[in-house]
């Protein structure tokens, strides 16, 4: 197998010293962008394995196959990688955004109602640009509610157009 195949899923390698495929993010490698970026702890993605479809959409599951799955999904759609900058999806984000401890931004109800409906907004910001965790209060405590690109003083929302919310009517 030293190929990548666009239709079926492949795991990744754990480290490099094992990686067949040119470009084929690790394990290793996606565990410290996790960390690097948002401060998830490593241990929070013990239970799952990481695969590729395609060219550089990796998901994540729960559990063990053997390697390759001709299937046309498996867990939940993880990251992009085999672009210039990593980006992790918003259901990356929702589920495993609460453990993140830096690179997260808190908005208040309007921002988020904007942020939702896919709106991008002026934001004073003093961390890094980049790929942000994009949370806001709900039941009393900070939720991931999405991924956000902060660039030149803007937060543009990367919520996927179909996930989008229109709350000005309420």
């Amino acid at each position: 197998m030293s190929e990548n195949v666009s239709h079926r899923f492949d795991r990744l390698p754990a480290t490099d010293g094992e990686r067949e495929i040119e470009g084929r993010p690790t394990r290793e490698e996606i565990l410290a962008f996790w960390t690097e970026r948002f401060g998830v702890p490593s241990e929070t993605f013990e239970a799952y394995t990481f695969w590729e479809r395609g060219n550089g959409k990796i998901w994540a599951f729960a559990g063990e196959l053997e390697s390759p799955v001709d299937i046309e999904a498996l867990g939940l759609s993880f990251m992009r990688t085999r672009q210039e900058h990593w980006k992790p999806t918003t259901e990356a984000v929702q589920r495993f955004g609460s453990r993140a401890d830096r690179n997260v931004v808190r908005l208040d109800r309007a921002a988020a109602e904007r942020f939702l409906a896919g709106e991008d907004q002026r934001l004073a910001w003093d961390g890094d640009w980049g790929y942000l965790i994009v949370t806001h209060d709900i039941a009393g405590g900070p939720e991931p509610i999405g991924v956000g690109l902060y660039v030149h003083g803007e937060l543009r929302s990367q919520i996927p157009k179909g996930r989008r919310r229109d709350f000005s009517g309420e």
